[in-house]
Parts: C-alpha cells; structure tokens; sequence
C-alpha cells in the first residue's frame, strides 16, 4: 500500500523566478477548472510542501483515463525552492546521469550488481546538488570528457530531478501526454515528469 503521485518539475527555472512562475501556472489551473484556491493537507506527503489545492470540476481533461466515476484525486502541491526530486520511495540518489556535453553516462548504482550508489561517482554530483540547494550554483564533473557541468544542465534518469518549481499530484491518476506538454510549454522552460510512491 501508499499513496501514488506524478509530478513535473521545472528543471531551469532560476530560484528568483520560481514563486511568480508558480503563482502563474495556479492561476491558470484554477480558471481551467483543475484545481481550486481551496488547499488541505489531506493526502499530501510532499517533502517541501505541507499542503496542496483540492481538484476542481474539470480535473478529468488533465488525465488519460477519467473513466472511473468513484476516482477523486488528492491535492496539487506547489513545491517552491531548490530541490533535488526522487520519484522511489526511500530513495534519495540517481541511478544515473547523462552528460549534456558529450553524452557520455555516468552509473551510479549499478543494477542489478548493485543497489546503492557507488560513493567515489556519485559523492562529487551529491555534493554539488547539496551546494545548489543552499547557495544556488553546483556544478559537478563529467567522468568522461572532464567538463564541469551545472547540475540542473545533467540529465538524470527518469526517477531523479533537480529543479526550484515542481508540482506533485498526489492519487491522480496518470497525467494525459497533451496535458503535460502543455504545461510544459506555459512554464516555459524544459521538464521533467516523474510518478513516484510514498
């Protein structure tokens, strides 16, 4: 048992820009009707945000299958700030991440040998995400070609993202593919869309 969540992150998105850009994309979902203004902290177990906006009356048009009429979905949370996401439960490394230099990939944990990280790669790239999230600039180096990269530049796997705007929906179910590019396309930057469980 737990509680399921998608949620898309804003991974370029500078800290400054967040708040507005958030406040920007609630607006916009409440005149769609997706959400309310109402929030609870009922079914919302977000690790930045305590509690989230109910779902409006048109919440089916955000999802791929509204065809079960006993589903209602939890609350949206706005997650404002620099964190790194983790879509795993208890999980808090990346298996990996690709190199947007020279595309070259870094394996932290290596499945199935192993299922924890490897200390000596992934010490350097958890050390530059904890730099991001307290001064606002982490960069960690490329294995392969040496270059040093801005750790929201990385591309990580698809159950790990770092980002200062992300949006959890928690018991929705799964987002339609139209409704998360556009979303994408009104925040404006690149995205990444993970499901992850509490």
């Amino acid at each position: 048992m737990g509680d399921y969540y998608e949620r898309i992150v804003d991974v370029e998105v500078g800290g400054e820009e967040a708040g507005p850009l958030a406040e920007r994309m609630v607006d916009w979902m409440v005149r769609e009707g997706l959400i309310t203004r109402e929030t609870s902290a009922e079914g919302v177990y977000s690790l930045y945000a305590d509690e989230g906006y109910l779902p409006g009356p048109n919440w089916p048009r955000a999802v791929a299958d509204a065809s079960d009429p006993d589903w209602l979905p939890g609350p949206v949370a706005v997650v404002v700030g620099r964190h790194h996401h983790v879509g795993g439960q208890g999980a808090d490394e990346a298996e990996y991440a690709d190199c947007p230099r020279c595309g070259t990939r870094t394996v932290f944990i290596d499945y199935p040998e192993r299922f924890e990280a490897d200390e000596e790669v992934w010490g350097p790239f958890r050390e530059a995400i904890a730099a991001w999230e307290e001064q606002g600039e982490g960069s960690a180096p490329c294995p392969a070609c040496g270059a040093s990269v801005p750790v929201t530049e990385w591309r990580w796997e698809s159950g790990f993202a770092v980002g200062a705007l992300a949006f959890d929906f928690w018991g929705w179910p799964p987002l339609a593919a139209g409704f998360v590019a556009e979303f994408g396309r009104r925040l404006g930057h690149r995205t990444v869309d993970h499901m992850g469980k509490f």
